[in-house]
């Protein structure tokens, strides 16, 4: 099915719920393990296909258009009516729990589920209905608010991402006028925003407190599944970035001030790596696709057969363009046992990080939907391994750069892996922030500012916005989306590029090794909790010091190999 072609109709709700409650009872009469086994993976299948599906779809087209009104309503619609699931979902949860054959669940490797399963009764309550909802429709809020803020610039009407593209401007003095247009539209839709996150808070915490949780932060570490580790491992792994990390990268931005040939680098200079201006690359919207299908077919069979899939069946809206909401990500069409690929293309080098990063995460849902057994395993799986498929396939596209930049590829390449490795300490800042504004959820728009700011100066010390007192006073932290509609989500990426980088070194030392052991993650999906996950494909816990300074001798050796070809 191609995607512009799905039929889509509003749910018959009541009948979906009343298969549901079939099903369930049905289960719960099971005689055998195979025979609950069996009835379990049709409930599976039937939620996946014939209820996430079609809010999936919905969802997809709202975001490709906050103006849509039919979407908007859809999507408003489930938003205030999926409650009515919540007592047989419940009651799903409660018969896997208490299943007669739970010692051959644990046998057959659903120990996770079993307590993914536990936490999901806790926080499935009629208490919380109706804050959820409010959470939904705030966060729908910002998009609109995000997605709908344009500003006049050189003679454009630009959006964010137009205006970031202005940002690797050759010319200084736009780039910085650039930073101003993108600063003060911010600036203007930042009292729309303040509001937005100060009820997001409240409503969060209140939540918490209904579901008798000590706090938010530790009712949405359940809510991901996160059960390996503590925030206070997280806090740890924090401090090893700024003792490891951050050190390299303000000499990284020392080094860039030098090749851009400016006495200092300020926040609009920060995204330009050469003088002659930004790495853009070669061909159209459509021809960037077709050098994706190329690149994904030479790198192995499974990869040709996932992109050609997606590329013949229309799976992407990639262009930025107006009311399309902010960002990038892959969603899933279980039913037609299709990823999606959503972004915002702009003419820049992050149009092909795209197609390596977002692919990176269809691609390993293209191996779940397509897997013989348990293919909704990947509902399971946790951010801080489904981040691992799209970083490492960003390093496994290395090879293929010339197809995208041509005799600038190697150029591409150092870029790359610098920002990679910069940007971990700015994922550890949005994480922080969210810590210290939870711990203090009253504070007001201005001490978040406070705090923002305080956070800069400790994991991005080079940081400098010139004279522009919005975003020098703290206000950058509002830009990050995840922040409003994730949270707790971004510190996802840091760890999962520190196993991303081990697997790029893999990939140098032995690509057939490398790729067995990344498909591997790919088929293993949500079946194992974190560790578990890292320990069968051969990958250190981001969380040990040895593992951090090991990355970091890598990649500042990797950085010194490409030096010397650019």
């Amino acid at each position: 099915m191609k995607f512009w072609e799905i039929n889509y109709e509003r749910l018959d709700l009541k009948k979906i719920k009343n298969e549901l409650v079939s099903l369930e009872k049905q289960y719960k009469k099971a005689k055998s393990y195979e025979e609950a086994e069996e009835i379990r993976n049709r409930i599976e299948k039937f939620t996946a296909e014939e209820l996430y599906t079609p809010i999936s779809y919905a969802n997809i087209r709202n975001s490709i258009d906050v103006s849509d009104k039919f979407f908007d309503e859809e999507v408003k619609f489930y938003n205030k009516n999926m409650f009515k699931f919540l007592s047989v979902s419940k009651k799903i949860n409660k018969d896997l729990i208490n299943s007669p054959f739970k010692a051959e669940y644990i046998e057959n490797g659903y120990g996770l589920k079993l307590k993914i399963a536990e936490v999901s009764l806790r926080q499935q309550s009629f208490k919380t209905v109706l804050l959820d909802i409010k959470e939904s429709m705030l966060m729908m809020d910002y998009s609109k608010v995000t997605a709908q803020a344009k500003t006049d610039f050189d003679g454009k009407q630009l959006n964010f991402y137009g205006l970031l593209k202005e940002m690797q401007d050759p010319d200084r003095e736009h780039r910085k006028n650039a930073l101003k247009a993108w600063s003060d539209l911010y600036e203007s839709i930042s009292g729309k925003l303040d509001d937005i996150y100060d009820k997001l808070v409240k409503i969060r915490c209140r939540q918490a407190k209904k579901l008798k949780y000590d706090n938010f932060v530790k009712m949405v570490y359940d809510r991901r599944s996160i059960f390996d580790y503590t925030p206070e491992d997280v806090k740890t792994f924090k401090e090893l970035v700024a003792e490891h990390i951050v050190p390299v990268c303000a000499k990284l931005r020392e080094e860039q001030a030098k090749r851009l040939g400016v006495d200092k680098l300020y926040y609009y200079d920060e995204s330009l790596f050469y003088k002659e201006g930004a790495l853009v690359p070669e061909g159209t919207a459509e021809e960037l696709i077709e050098k994706a299908n190329e690149m994904y077919n030479a790198m192995s069979k499974e990869t040709g057969e996932f992109f050609t899939f997606m590329k013949e069946n229309g799976y992407f809206d990639l262009e930025t363009k107006p009311n399309k909401r902010g960002g990038g990500y892959c969603t899933e069409l279980p039913k037609y046992k299709a990823p999606f690929i959503f972004s915002n293309f702009n003419g820049t080098s992050a149009d092909a990080d795209v197609l390596t990063h977002e692919a990176g995460h269809a691609f390993a849902g293209y191996t779940a939907l397509h897997g013989e057994k348990d293919i909704y395993a990947q509902d399971d799986m946790t951010m801080d391994i489904a981040e691992i498929h799209s970083m490492s396939m960003e390093h496994f596209a290395y090879p293929y750069m010339e197809k995208f930049f041509g005799d600038k590829a190697d150029k591409y390449r150092f870029a790359h892996l610098t920002e990679a490795f910069i940007s971990i300490p700015y994922l550890c800042a949005v994480d922080e922030f969210q810590h210290r504004v939870f711990a203090n959820p009253k504070c007001s728009a201005e001490e978040r500012r406070k705090i923002w700011k305080d956070i800069e100066e400790k994991f991005l010390p080079w940081r400098d916005y010139g004279d522009l007192p919005f975003l020098e006073n703290g206000g950058f932290w509002m830009q990050k989306q995840h922040v409003f509609l994730y949270p707790f989500y971004y510190i996802d990426y840091a760890l999962s590029q520190i196993c991303a980088f081990q697997f790029y070194k893999k990939e140098t030392e032995n690509h057939e090794n490398a790729w067995k052991d990344y498909y591997k993650l790919c088929t293993i999906a949500g079946k194992q909790g974190y560790f578990d996950t890292l320990k069968a494909v051969n990958l250190e816990s981001p969380f040990k010091e040895e593992t951090v300074k090991t990355v970091v001798s890598f990649v500042t050796a990797q950085l010194d190999e490409l030096r010397k070809k650019i």
